[in-house]
């Protein structure tokens, strides 16, 4: 009997790859807030800082939601990109290396402090959670398909 890693396609690999980068990614964007915590005073445990309590919140607060922003999608990225890339490894590795760097563009857009920033490279990130969904339903179809 083979065992489940015999079973996935040799290219599942990148999707792995991709994976560990984009948890690379958040590790960089969590220092990067944990810098901006100390540069702006916003101690442990204030998620947001006060815009009436500190002159600066607003560039806080823009990378600190650059990063919760990241953070709300994980767990949606890395089911689509897991599950699409059992049928299409490498459409789904390509589409996901795309989703990591927008969203690295997208953290830094937003910590300019201006939030518009985010979106000059950032909104093409949604194009690749519509080809992973796309992936992951062409999965689905195919298994209910078989035979």
């Amino acid at each position: 009997m083979a065992t489940a890693v015999e079973l996935l396609p040799r290219e599942y690999g990148y999707v792995v790859l991709v994976l560990v980068l984009y948890t690379l990614l958040n590790f960089w964007m969590a220092g990067k807030v944990g810098k901006a915590r100390k540069k702006y005073k916003v101690p442990y445990p204030t998620l947001y800082a006060s815009e009436s309590d500190n002159k600066e919140a607003k560039v806080f607060n823009c990378v600190q939601r650059g990063h919760q922003n990241s953070l709300e999608l994980m767990p949606l990225f890395f089911v689509l990109l897991l599950l699409g890339g059992v049928k299409h490894p490498c459409i789904s590795a390509g589409l996901g290396l795309l989703y990591t760097v927008t969203r690295y563009f997208y953290f830094k857009g937003y910590s300019t402090g201006d939030p518009e920033n985010r979106l000059a490279v950032g909104k093409y990130g949604f194009l690749a959670l519509l080809g992973h969904i796309a992936c992951t339903i062409s999965f689905g179809v195919t298994l209910l398909l078989r035979g």
